[in-house]
């Protein structure tokens, strides 16, 4: 593998390049994957709150809607992918190293289990900043009141709904993740992870870390006058399930629909190899 060379990395080379990520990440020591795991999950909560102000506009038609606050929302991995942080959903890729015994399962859990609670405390941090800031107040509050029906609707939709969507969200994620490890430069980085960000948004589906912001946004506003109303189907019962069913449905679609497949491929052991 030549770095030197400005053609983008191959499929072959990617897998490579995965694994040798993989066990790097998973050797990291506890206080550095905290701390960036939580920029992790306050750079996802700032494409949150990009989308949320954008797709509040109801002017927009349902599909202009969805495609614009997809592409505004892939800043968030963009500066995970580029600013270097520690994000849940891409660690499902960790299974490469795993599966290629490079990495111990203790090792790997240890990873993921760290990461999440830094994701957590700081997609929910950056909620809780969001609302000090009363940023739910602008386009006369209609941010506030679009973004407390997000979160009632993560809350209600049905469990295995929400495993299936987070499987499918974390697929796109993690392809876009593995595009990026193709690349040789910034731009590469940035160009490769906006498509499949903006479609798994604009399709619905369902990221945990992102929800570890839109739904304790929602909690925090939906009593504030002229914004939240009712919101019955808003609860922290609702939250928790949601967080369950897309945490698994993550952990499938990244480390086995992406992680363990692209590992099958390329870098499982062939008969006759040394």
């Amino acid at each position: 593998m030549n770095e030197n060379t400005p053609d983008a990395l191959l499929p072959p080379e990617m897998a490579a390049k995965a694994e040798a990520i993989g066990v790097k990440k998973a050797g990291l020591d506890v206080l550095s994957t905290l701390a960036l795991s939580v920029l992790a999950g306050a750079f996802i909560a700032m494409g949150a709150v990009f989308s949320t102000t954008v797709m509040a506009d109801p002017a927009l038609s349902f599909g202009w809607q969805r495609l614009l606050g997809g592409l505004v929302f892939s800043v968030g991995l963009i500066m995970v992918v580029v600013g270097g942080a520690e994000l849940f959903t891409g660690n499902t890729l960790i299974v490469m190293a795993w599966a290629g015994r490079k990495v111990k399962t203790t090792a790997l859990l240890r990873n993921w289990g760290l990461v999440y609670i830094g994701n957590f405390a700081g997609a929910a941090g950056t909620a809780l900043l969001i609302f000090l800031a009363a940023q739910y107040g602008m386009g006369n509050e209609l941010v506030g009141r679009y973004a407390v029906r997000v979160a009632e609707a993560k809350c209600q939709a049905g469990f295995g709904e929400l495993v299936a969507r987070g499987v499918l969200g974390n697929a796109m994620v993690c392809i876009a993740v593995w595009l990026a490890f193709s690349a040789r430069s910034t731009t590469d980085r940035v160009l490769v992870v906006v498509p499949p960000i903006a479609m798994f948004v604009a399709a619905g589906f369902e990221h945990c870390v992102a929800n570890m912001y839109y739904i304790p946004v929602g909690l925090l506003i939906r009593d504030v006058a002229n914004v939240g109303g009712a919101a019955e189907g808003l609860t922290h019962l609702g939250f928790a399930r949601n967080l369950v069913a897309v945490t698994l449905g993550n952990i499938i679609g990244g480390g086995v629909l992406v992680g363990a497949m692209y590992w099958f491929i390329y870098l499982r052991p062939r008969k006759g190899s040394a």
